[in-house]
């Protein structure tokens, strides 16, 4: 396949292109391939090539960003068959989200989007969390899918924009709220890590009120209240390894001894195995 070997070849050269080649001309095949059930072509070389142009290098201005997202976001790609389970289309949805994270870091550190877009580009996600029913992690065929944990990479860089509201801070809660209650999945190749990532910059850089972080992390344990049911069983187990995963991260911090405390009895509450 000439992408891979022209990919392989611009791997080998530190991502240096030749004489007479522009980044954009690869564009069309990089985001035609982008899902390609290969792990080797989507995860080994096209996503390291977005990173690299993106993230490391700026090869591309904020107008081209702006119409890149405005691909990666369509119903081609992110939403390409949203709400399928257990096929290949996952990886076009999910690795469409990673650049996204991408390009957001990027307008973080040199705005380029409006607070309009911003908020649209919000709203996209929090859809697309909401629609995505494949919540697999590593594939033995076809490798990472991964859609809770690209999805989060993407919100962990929305929630710090400046453009991001409270209202829409609350809503990315209450998506996490929903993923960790999920019905089918208990999460097992670190999603929960991921997670953590998003409400962890919450608490860093203080984008709610403290308490307010404190009250959620202490309603994770209403499913506690549900009849005993497989789904109650997931909501339970994924909010137990999720508070699990915040507390660590978090347990230096002198500051956090109240949500320290909130973490720990929300956790015992989650805890089947807790003795009293």
């Amino acid at each position: 396949m000439k992408l891979m070997l022209d990919l392989q070849r611009i791997e080998k050269d530190a991502y240096q292109l030749q004489a007479g080649e522009q980044h954009q001309d690869f564009l069309p095949l990089l985001l035609q391939y982008i899902g390609d059930p290969q792990p080797e072509l989507r995860d080994n070389l096209i996503y390291p090539m977005f990173y690299m142009w993106i993230k490391e290098e700026n090869r591309f201005s904020g107008e081209e960003l702006c119409s890149l997202l405005t691909v990666l976001t369509d119903e081609n790609h992110l939403f390409y068959n949203i709400g399928s389970e257990e096929d290949q289309s996952v990886f076009t949805r999910t690795f469409s989200a990673l650049p996204i994270a991408l390009i957001v870091q990027r307008h973080r550190q040199n705005p380029f989007f409006t607070r309009a877009e911003i908020e649209q580009l919000m709203h996209t996600m929090l859809r697309y969390y909401k629609e995505e029913k494949d919540l697999r992690g590593y594939l033995s065929i076809g490798g990472w899918a991964h859609s809770v944990s690209h999805g989060a990479d993407v919100f962990v860089e929305l929630v710090q924009c400046e453009e991001s509201s409270v209202a829409m801070l609350r809503e990315v809660l209450v998506a996490i709220s929903d993923k960790l209650d999920n019905g089918i999945h208990i999460f097992s190749d670190e999603d929960d890590e991921r997670l953590v990532n998003i409400v962890d910059k919450m608490i860093d850089k203080a984008l709610l009120p403290h308490q307010e972080i404190t009250d959620w992390i202490s309603s994770l344990a209403q499913c506690c209240n549900l009849p005993r049911s497989r789904s109650q069983v997931i909501a339970r187990v994924n909010s137990k390894n999720f508070l699990r995963s915040l507390y660590f991260r978090r347990g230096k911090d002198s500051r956090g001894n109240e949500l320290n405390t909130a973490i720990l009895d929300t956790e015992v509450k989650l805890n089947r195995f807790s003795i009293s």
